[in-house]
């Protein structure tokens, strides 16, 4: 587990004896890494899985790909944990993407509603291939997506694409500009 720490220093100082990481940097893009998880998440160690990943997310990996594979369940803590962590991740443009998800890890996500929420792909492959596509290597230029305050009601939001939208706060109608511009109609 030496590579662990060679990534991100002192990772591997606090261990859990249900829950493994292996952690592997995406070279192509410089904040990006695959995180393999084994075991599972509960009340009992939700507190050190959010730890291990905020310490992932402090050395600028904020486009984080967890395979799932080896993941045998998740509690509502664990859930509550992961949308956190989404949160920080998508306040710095970045993203969580869960990959080889169990089917009875997936049907609890989709009956919880989190499938509005987390990007949930099938294969390593696949989901390598959408986070180079959509986060875009550093220096492209790319403007979304991009976290804007509505001028209305200052709340935060994430725009994917320059348009037209209602705020999810206040309603009122805002347009973002291909430069990520934002003004109230």
């Amino acid at each position: 587990m030496d590579s662990n720490n060679v990534l991100v220093p002192g990772f591997d100082d606090e261990q859990n004896d249900v829950l493994k990481f292996k952690l592997q940097k995406i070279d192509v893009l410089p904040n990006g890494c695959i995180c393999s998880l084994t075991g599972y998440i509960d009340t009992y160690n939700s507190s050190f899985f959010q730890n291990q990943v905020n310490k992932i997310i402090a050395c600028g990996f904020v486009n984080i790909i967890m395979d799932c594979s080896k993941i045998t369940g998740v509690a509502s803590t664990g859930f509550g944990v992961l949308t956190n962590l989404l949160k920080i991740v998508h306040q710095n443009n970045g993203n969580i993407i869960l990959v080889n998800v169990q089917q009875n890890i997936y049907e609890t996500i989709e009956l919880l509603g989190f499938t509005q929420f987390f990007k949930i792909i099938p294969t390593l492959e696949e989901a390598y291939s959408y986070i180079t596509q959509n986060a875009g290597v550093a220096g492209n230029g790319e403007v979304f997506p991009k976290l804007v305050t509505c001028p209305s009601c200052a709340k935060s939001l994430k725009a994917q694409k320059a348009g037209r939208f209602r705020c999810i706060n206040c309603k009122a109608i805002i347009n973002i500009s291909e430069t990520g511009s934002v003004f109230v109609e």
